[in-house]
Parts: structure tokens; C-alpha cells; sequence
């Protein structure tokens, strides 16, 4: 499948990134993720029956991996990881060979992931994954390839709306060069400065989710950010605006009926 400039140009930020966190902060991205804490308590709190129940998981767009160690550490069977950046995913791999946990990447777009349908118990995404999706419908669509019959989709992102908010420390204030229903950003704060941010808001991300034949079971927002940059504590960020949500959708349950088989009135 052929990759469109700026998902190529977005591929190779995240490279130079990816390199950026192996040199400075690899040893500290093993221990973070040996602690098994990179999920949110309101992560753990909508996900727990879930992963209760060993599911086995895709992550899309797995970045550095800590969240899979949490996962598995939470009651996962196993993960199965999949991000486009050679740099991340055998980072990545090597970490979780460390920790011995059964969690395995491979490397793949979104869509395009190299995985056959019905993967999944359990697709999980998000924490900076949807802002380099070019093609909404296309993300759900193959999100939904993967689940198997009644199981989930789980999201948690950025609010649509942190990209409005400034940085100011004595009030919260809205940028003046955003723009909630922009199309697309230019990331300022990347370490790879320059990378385009696509811009879904959150009627587009549910009409996504559920035109791709998923249930939203659960759709809930939050006034703290899933990411903070060190040295900020920016007033935007202190309870009275939306920063992060969380989706939690599920696959539609068949009976598959035996070749030949009728339907029993």
C-alpha cells in the first residue's frame, strides 16, 4: 500500500522522536514500564471486567510500549503491538523480551495493519494515535476488522479540544491560530517540530466509530491531560476543561449457524 506524503513526512518524525527516547530515556522507559502504571486510573476503571476476562490484544499505533507491559500486567493474555517506526516497535520489543512478558510487535500502518481479521479480543488506541490518522472511516473500519464477535474497541485520547488551550500558567486562554474544527495542525511542541496533526472532533470520532458497526458503550471526557510537558503547569489543565476522553465501543454478537443449517422458528 502506497503511504501519501505527509503520513510519510509524519513517519519520519516520529522516527527521529522514537530515536530521541532510546538515547535519553530508554532506562527509564523499562523501569515505567516493569511498574506496569501507565494506565490511567480511569483507563483501569473502564477497562478492568475486560481484562479480567485475559483477553488477547492489538495495539494500534503501540508507540514505546509502556502501556502493553500495563496491559499484560493488568490481566491481558498477551499483546500484540503495531506501530509504523522501526526505531519504537524494536525498542519495544526489546523491553518486553527484559520484562518476559508475551507481548510482540510488528511493524505496519494504520490502516494496512499486517494481521488477519478477528485478531482481537480487545483493540486498543490512543494517548497521541488519532492526530496521525488521516482517514478516520478508515481507522474504525480497521479497528472493527480485527475484534472478534463482542469484543472491544478502547480509545483514550486527547480531547479534541486540548489543541485550543494555551500553555499560560495564570489563566486558561484559547489560541488565536486554532481552531476546533480545523482540518489540520502543525505541531509545535513535537520533538520532531514540523509533524502534521490531523484534527477529529469527538461527533466525527463517534460517527466513525459507529459507521463501522461498532456499539458505543461508553464515551467520557476528563479535565486532566494524558500527557504533561515537564516545567508546565499550565491553568488549563487544572479541572475546568476538557483535556482527554475515553470511548470503549464493542463488536456486535453472531451466531454463526452450521453450513446448511436453518434458522429454528
Amino acid at each position: 500500500m502506497g503511504v501519501d506524503p505527509v503520513t510519510q513526512s509524519n513517519r519520519q518524525a516520529w522516527e527521529e522522536a522514537s530515536r530521541k527516547n532510546v538515547a535519553q530515556f530508554d532506562d527509564e522507559l523499562l523501569a515505567w514500564a516493569a511498574s506496569g502504571s501507565s494506565l490511567t486510573d480511569a483507563e483501569r476503571g473502564l477497562l478492568g471486567d475486560i481484562l479480567g476476562r485475559a483477553p488477547e490484544v492489538v495495539h494500534l499505533q503501540s508507540g514505546n510500549g509502556t502501556d502493553d507491559a500495563a496491559l499484560v500486567l493488568a490481566g491481558a493474555k498477551s499483546v500484540l503491538g503495531v506501530d509504523y517506526s522501526s526505531v519504537a516497535t524494536a525498542a519495544a520489543q526489546r523491553r518486553a523480551d527484559k520484562l518476559g512478558l508475551p507481548i510482540r510487535y510488528v511493524m505496519g500502518t494504520v490502516p494496512g495493519v499486517p494481521l488477519a481479521d478477528r485478531s482481537a479480543d480487545l483493540v486498543y488506541t490512543g494517548k497521541g494515535a488519532l492526530i496521525w490518522m488521516a482517514d478516520l472511516d478508515a481507522w474504525a473500519a480497521e479497528a472493527a476488522r480485527l475484534l472478534r464477535p463482542g469484543g472491544h474497541l478502547f480509545v483514550y485520547e486527547g480531547h479534541p479540544a486540548l489543541v485550543l488551550w494555551t500553555w499560560d500558567e495564570d489563566q486558561p486562554r484559547i489560541r488565536e491560530d486554532r481552531d476546533y474544527f480545523g482540518r489540520s495542525l502543525v505541531n509545535d511542541t513535537f520533538p520532531a517540530r514540523g509533524a502534521v496533526e490531523w484534527q477529529w472532533n469527538l461527533g466525527q470520532i463517534v460517527t466513525a466509530v459507529v459507521a463501522a458497526g461498532l456499539e458505543v458503550l461508553s464515551l467520557s471526557e476528563y479535565p486532566e491531560p494524558f500527557w504533561r510537558m515537564g516545567g508546565v503547569n499550565a491553568a488549563a489543565w487544572n479541572g475546568r476543561l476538557p483535556n482527554s476522553f475515553a470511548l470503549l465501543a464493542r463488536s456486535a454478537v453472531r451466531d454463526v449457524m452450521p453450513a446448511g443449517e436453518s434458522v429454528r422458528r
